[in-house]
């Protein structure tokens, strides 16, 4: 049985707000957790439609590739099952399945999309304190302090418009003394972050890409002066922070957008960012499946398969030929080198 909407007033998606969903689907035992009471009485007037299982949504399985954008409009409620931590050995000790999956964001290389019937949604997990908790106790358990990446699989600053959830988790964290987290964004809304007492342990990483690639790849994130000013912002109240140029896409004419990127990062970070951000380097995967909802899904957008700049990855995956990202490493090296000299790149891949 679906739960009416109080009204026939739809909730839309505002830019840079977050998400305001269309139809809402739930699993019935996630409102008797204390989030999913509060995300029902924060989104009454939308339609809430029951589920069995967030991971196995038989309407949306059905759906064609070109209905991926109205997808994206849609939010998922429900409980986290799996808990499996992934040692990591880049900016983290593991990689923690935590608060949300998915995003509502476009961007067109997202490796989610491989699973859009899945994953690509936004899906929020009400049982943040049962994950919390597990953190914490490994935390406590380890011999020295572990890194945490509790952003893998989704966007916690976004997710934190909807749910309140990162603020929550940043309070609650540093209760303890042990163990630092990690995410990435590329969204601004850290207003609500700022005057929390986060005690140094709380690492934010913000993806940067030129103008450019932001407005025809990066559908609906943080324009790149937003992004760079919020990083400034959450590093001038004690943040750690990190920056990813994530990922370098070889558009025609990249080598001038990624010069353009690195000039204005130079000219508009702070002097402490520039002291305490380390960067990471990532070249775009792409893949047949990526390839062919966006096809369907954005049929006037920029195609990022390029037959003769790429190679084959895996099965159905593809990467920059080995000559061209060793060529463009050392192109991005040489250009941080010489506008951002005291920053360490931290990893190229």
């Amino acid at each position: 049985m679906r739960i009416a909407a109080a009204s026939h007033t739809k909730q839309k998606r505002k830019e840079g707000d977050g998400l305001f969903p269309e139809v809402i689907y739930y699993e019935k035992a996630a409102l008797a957790y204390k989030l999913g009471e509060e995300l029902r009485r924060k989104y009454t007037h939308t339609e809430w439609i029951p589920i069995e299982n967030h991971n196995n949504i038989e309407e949306m399985r059905k759906r064609p590739n070109k209905d991926f954008g109205k997808m994206k409009q849609y939010l998922i409620v429900g409980i986290r099952k799996t808990h499996r931590y992934v040692e990591n050995h880049k900016v983290s000790d593991y990689l923690v399945p935590y608060t949300s999956s998915g995003c509502t964001a476009m961007c067109l290389y997202c490796y989610l999309v491989c699973n859009y019937n899945k994953c690509s949604y936004l899906r929020v997990f009400v049982n943040r304190e049962q994950m919390l908790e597990r953190l914490i106790r490994h935390a406590q358990r380890a011999d020295r302090e572990m890194v945490y990446e509790i952003g893998s699989n989704s966007d916690l600053i976004l997710e934190n418009t909807i749910t309140g959830n990162l603020e929550w988790t940043i309070r609650e964290f540093v209760k303890n003394p042990s163990g630092i987290l990690t995410f990435p964004t590329k969204f601004d809304m850290v207003e609500p972050l700022l005057e929390l007492d986060h005690k140094r342990r709380v690492i934010i990483r913000m993806s940067l890409n030129p103008q450019e690639i932001i407005r025809t790849v990066e559908f609906g994130t943080s324009p790149l002066n937003a992004r760079i000013r919020a990083l400034n912002a959450v590093c001038g109240a004690g943040y750690r922070v990190g920056i990813l140029i994530a990922p370098v896409i070889m558009v025609e004419g990249w080598k001038t957008l990624y010069e353009q990127l690195i000039r204005q990062m130079a000219d508009q970070l702070t002097e402490r960012v520039k002291k305490e951000a380390v960067i990471e380097i990532i070249f775009m995967t792409y893949s047949f499946v990526q390839n062919a909802i966006n096809t369907e899904a954005f049929p006037k957008a920029v195609n990022l398969y390029e037959k003769e700049q790429m190679t084959g990855r895996g099965r159905g995956k593809y990467c920059y030929r080995k000559e061209l990202r060793e060529d463009g490493e050392i192109y991005l090296r040489s250009l941080i080198g010489r506008y951002l000299k005291d920053m360490k790149i931290l990893y190229v891949v």
